[in-house]
C-alpha cells in the first residue's frame, strides 16, 4: 500500500493534534510530509521528532530562528519557514498527497487555494476558507479536479448521507447545533455572561474562537455558507435546528419525505478519519457507541437569541464580498469580548453594523477577498469604537 503524505496546517491545535492521533494509529497508511503552527514551538518540537517532516512553518521570522536553533544536530531535520508564505510551501511540498487545513479563521484561504491549485486532496475543518471565498474556492476545484472532503462534524455527516444520492432527490440539508451553553439561558441574562461562562461549551472541546461562535450560533451560519458551497445547495434548502444533545451531526430530507440522519460521538476523530481515509472507513480510535438511555430532542432557534445565524444567512443572500466582511467582523468582535473589551451581546451588534455598511463586490481574485477581510476588520473596529 502506497502511503499518503499528509500536511497538517494548524498542526498543534485541538484538531491538529487529533488528526495526528489518527495518523499515528495508521503508520502503514500515512507518512507527515508537513506540519505547521502559530507559536507553540515546544509542542511542534515534539511533533517533529516524533513525526519527522519535511518541512515545518511558524508564525514569525523570530519563531522560526528560534526553532531552527533548537533543531541545529538533528538528524534530518526540517527545513523551517514562516508566515503566509511558510503556510503556501507547507502544502507544495514533494510528497505532499491530503493537506489537512485544521487553521482557525481566514489565513486558512490562501494556503487552500494554493494547495487546490498543486492538485492535493482537501481534508478542511477550516470552514473560513469556504466562507470568505467559496466561488473563488470551488472554481479551482473544478479546474484542477481536486477533491474536498470535508472535516466539519455536521459536513462529514452531509458528505456520508449523500453518497450514492442524486442531487435532485435532496429536499433541503439540515445541520444541528447544540445551542452552546446558553441555549437554556434568558435572553435577558445573556448581557451579564463572562468569557468563562462563554468558554464552557457543553458538547464540544474547541478553540476559544470557535467556542463563542458556537454560543452566537455564528458559528453554525459559517456552516451553512460552507454547505452552500460544498453541496451546491442554495441557503434556502440549508436549515438548523436546537439538538443539545450533539449525538445527531447532521440530516438530510429527501423529495420523497424520507430523512436520514448521521449519529455518533462527539469527537472529531471520527469525521478526520473519515476525510484521511476516504474513499475507505479506517478505524479513528474512538470507542464503541452506547445507545440505551439516550435522549434525543431537536428545537427550533430562537433569532432574538441567536441574530448571528440571520446574519449569515444575510450574508449569503447579499453574495460577492459580504461573507468576508461577515468573517472579518465576527473575528474582530469575538476577539474583542475575549479580552473583555465589549459585552456578549455586542458581538452581533458590531458584526450587523459592520455588514450593513458594506456594498459588496464581485469576487475575482484572492485579492478580492483579501481586500473585503481588511474592509470588513477595520470598519468592525470604527463600529467597536462608537458603541
Amino acid at each position: 500500500m502506497k502511503k499518503k503524505g499528509i500536511s497538517i496546517l494548524g498542526s498543534t491545535g485541538t484538531l491538529g493534534r487529533a488528526t495526528l492521533d489518527v495518523v499515528r494509529r495508521h503508520p502503514e497508511r500515512f507518512r507527515v510530509v508537513s506540519l505547521s503552527c502559530g507559536r507553540n514551538t515546544s509542542l511542534l518540537l515534539k511533533q517533529i521528532e516524533e513525526f519527522k517532516p519535511r518541512y515545518v512553518a511558524v508564525l514569525s521570522e523570530r519563531l522560526a530562528a528560534g526553532l531552527k536553533e533548537k533543531l541545529s544536530g538533528m538528524k534530518g531535520a526540517p527545513e523551517v519557514g514562516c508566515g503566509r508564505s511558510g503556510l503556501k510551501r507547507a502544502v507544495s511540498v514533494r510528497g505532499v498527497d491530503v493537506v489537512a487545513v485544521c487553521v482557525v479563521g481566514a489565513e486558512g484561504f490562501l494556503p487552500t487555494l494554493e494547495a487546490i491549485k498543486r492538485g492535493r486532496t482537501i481534508a478542511l475543518a477550516n470552514k473560513e476558507t469556504l466562507v470568505v471565498g467559496g466561488s473563488l474556492v470551488m472554481k479551482e476545484v473544478r479546474k484542477n479536479r481536486v477533491r474536498i472532503i470535508p472535516v466539519d462534524s455536521e459536513h462529514s455527516a452531509i458528505h456520508q448521507l449523500l453518497r450514492g444520492e442524486k442531487k435532485r432527490a435532496v429536499k433541503r440539508l439540515i445541520l444541528t447545533a447544540s445551542g452552546g451553553p446558553f441555549f437554556r439561558t434568558p435572553l435577558k441574562k445573556l448581557k451579564s455572561v463572562t468569557v468563562e461562562d462563554a468558554l464552557n461549551h457543553p458538547v464540544w472541546n474547541m478553540g476559544r474562537r470557535i467556542t463563542i461562535d458556537s454560543a452566537t450560533l455564528m458559528n453554525k451560519g459559517f456552516e451553512v455558507i460552507e454547505a452552500r458551497w460544498l453541496f451546491g445547495m442554495k441557503e434556502d434548502k440549508i436549515s438548523v435546528c436546537i439538538h443539545p444533545q450533539g449525538i445527531v451531526h447532521s440530516m438530510v430530507e429527501f423529495v420523497d419525505g424520507s430523512i436520514l440522519s448521521h449519529m455518533g460521538h462527539s469527537d472529531m476523530r471520527i469525521p478526520i478519519a473519515y476525510a484521511l481515509g476516504y474513499p475507505e472507513r479506517i478505524e479513528s480510535g474512538v470507542e464503541q457507541y452506547q445507545p440505551e438511555g439516550t435522549r434525543i430532542e431537536f428545537f427550533p432557534v430562537d433569532k432574538k437569541k441567536y441574530p448571528c445565524l440571520e446574519l449569515a444567512y444575510e450574508s449569503l443572500r447579499l453574495g460577492g464580498s459580504a461573507p468576508a466582511v461577515l468573517n472579518a467582523a465576527d473575528e474582530v468582535a469575538v476577539d474583542m469580548f475575549l479580552k473583555g473589551m465589549i459585552k456578549f451581546t455586542e458581538i452581533p451588534i458590531i458584526i450587523e453594523k459592520t455588514l450593513s455598511g458594506h456594498l459588496p463586490w464581485r469576487l475575482n481574485s484572492a485579492e478580492d477577498v483579501l481586500e473585503a477581510d481588511r474592509w470588513g476588520r477595520t470598519k468592525a473596529m470604527e463600529v467597536a469604537k462608537g458603541l
